[in-house]
Order: structure tokens, then sequence, then C-alpha cells
């Protein structure tokens, strides 16, 4: 029996994924699962990019973190409120029953998201230590900033460091937390590669020109600012989310929750935040090529290129 084909679509930060992820599921009789950290968050929709949902009443009613966009069922977008924490842990059982699902039903799983340590653990398969929160670390780790514990991070466990976001402090001082329990964040081992009895991955990898990606970038910033990012930080807020949790999902909400604190101008805003996604564009990249040293990756600049490695 030949294993099942689950295709997977990464690749920096405003690079197309989810325009060529619909675009392969229209054409596949394929579903997409969301592998993106922040959309499975809800009420984070524009500051993440979140895939719009058709209007209601177009298709059946799904269950909790399931929805239509573009008549393409949508996987692991809003199954989480955002005063909680959702990790990789979650991510992979969440994935795995999805997947199994949507095999269930005949169709194609679509994996699409920018987490590529996410990717990484549902394909490799393998699980993660149960260290247990550290309560007096965690208090004095709070003390440095992301510049600082990254620093720490990379010193002491330098591949991790290769892979986390540099400016997210949560995740940065649970890497430390598990360094100082375990001496280094467990790699996941190369020998599981990407093919399976199960399943084999098809890991295409969307990666533009440094003009088109930069270009995509400084758009994608100001249509999110005319769509109501500051608005939509300002709800989440209301809703009783802290400055220091909005912060700690970075880029976007932790610019704009600086903004709504008055300690950076809407100027100062826009120029540090386009530098920081684009800064976290090329550390997707580094890890892409670190990733493709036991993972087969098939690398296009345009979705055109996607059929043929379908086919």
């Amino acid at each position: 029996m030949m294993p099942a084909k689950t295709i997977v679509i990464i690749g920096p930060t405003a690079s197309g994924k989810s325009d060529l992820a619909i675009l392969l599921a229209q054409k596949y009789n394929g579903e997409i699962i969301s592998a993106d950290s922040r959309q499975v968050y809800r009420g984070m929709d524009i500051g993440t990019g979140k895939v719009p949902r058709d209007t209601v009443g177009r298709h059946p009613k799904l269950d909790l973190g399931s929805f239509f966009s573009e008549g393409i069922r949508h996987h692991l977008l809003d199954v989480a409120s955002p005063k909680r924490t959702y990790n990789v842990t979650h991510f992979v059982r969440d994935a795995k029953r999805a997947i199994a699902d949507i095999r269930k039903r005949g169709k194609t799983p679509i994996i699409c998201g920018g987490t590529g340590f996410w990717i990484q653990a549902l394909i490799e398969d393998q699980p993660f230590p149960a260290v247990k929160p550290n309560p007096e670390l965690r208090k004095k780790l709070e003390k440095f900033s992301a510049e600082e514990l990254f620093a720490q991070l990379k010193e002491k466990d330098p591949v991790r460091a290769q892979s986390i976001d540099a400016q997210n402090k949560v995740r940065l001082i649970r890497a430390l937390e598990i360094v100082e329990a375990l001496g280094a964040v467990p790699p996941l081992p190369k020998q599981q590669g990407v093919r399976s009895k199960e399943q084999v991955y098809v890991i295409i990898t969307l990666n533009p020109s440094q003009e088109i990606l930069y270009r995509n970038i400084s758009v994608r910033l100001d249509k999110r600012l005319e769509q109501g990012m500051v608005a939509e930080v300002e709800k989440l807020r209301a809703d009783g989310l802290s400055w220091k949790r909005l912060e700690s999902f970075g880029l976007e909400y932790k610019y704009v929750a600086l903004l709504l604190q008055k300690k950076i101008t809407l100027d100062e805003m826009k120029e540090r935040l386009e530098f920081e996604i684009r800064h976290y564009a090329k550390r997707q990249l580094t890890w892409l090529r670190r990733f493709e040293k036991s993972h087969p990756l098939h690398w296009i600049t345009t979705p055109s290129e996607a059929e043929k490695l379908i086919t």
C-alpha cells in the first residue's frame, strides 16, 4: 500500500503561502491545516494575516477551530483564547487529528504556515520533554530584555536559538527553562525524515526574491494598518489581555502595544516593525536552510512552480 501524501507549504513571512495553499487545495481537493503559532488565537486576525471567513450560511456549521475561506475548509484557526498558551505539543496533537479527519473524507491535507518548529515536530513525530514550569527561574529571567534572553540562549543552546523568535520573551524564557532542566532543548531525530509507512510529506518552500519579499512586507503592513490592526489590539486589551501578554506575541502585537502605551510614535512603530519583520524573514530562511540538511525541500519562487511537484 502506497503511503498517503501530505502537502506542506513553508517559507518566510509574506512570501504568499496562504494564497498558494488555497490554490492547491482548490485544484487537488484539499483542506488546509494552519501551522502558525499566532493564528491559533481567537481575536488575532488582522495582525496575523488570518484568511477571511466565507459568508455565513454558504457552508455547513463546523467545529471550533475550523472554517471555510474561498470555499476551502481551514483547520486550527481560532482554537484557543489568547489568554492561554497553545504550544507545539497542542499543535502536533490537533494537527494529527485534523489530518486523519481530512483523509477520512477522501481529501488531501495541506499544512501551511511559517512556524517551522511546529511543522518539524509534526513531520518527525517526536514527543517533547515534560519540563514543568520553574516559577523562580521565570521570575529571574523576566528581568532581562528579549535581546539579553536571546544572547543567553544562543550561548547555551545555539541550535534552538536558530529557530526561535528572538523577540518573543515567552518562548525564550521557556527555551531557557528547558535548557536549565535538561542541558539543551532536545533535538528532533534526523533519521525520522519525511517518510513513514502512513504518509509522505511533500515540502514546498516558497521563496521569492528579496526585492519582492521586502515589497510584500511593506505593502502588507500598510494594508493591515488600514484594515484596523491598531483597533484589533485595543479590543484585545479591552478584553483583558495585559500589555505584557500582548507584547509576548511579538512583531505586530508588540509594536502596536508599545504605540498604544505611548512608548513609541506611529512613525517609529512602522519603521521598527518593518525592520523586525524583515529580520524575522531572514531568520526563517536561515532555519529552512538548516532544516533542508535532513529533509528534502522543493524550493520555488512563484506559485505556478508548485503544481508539477504534486503530481
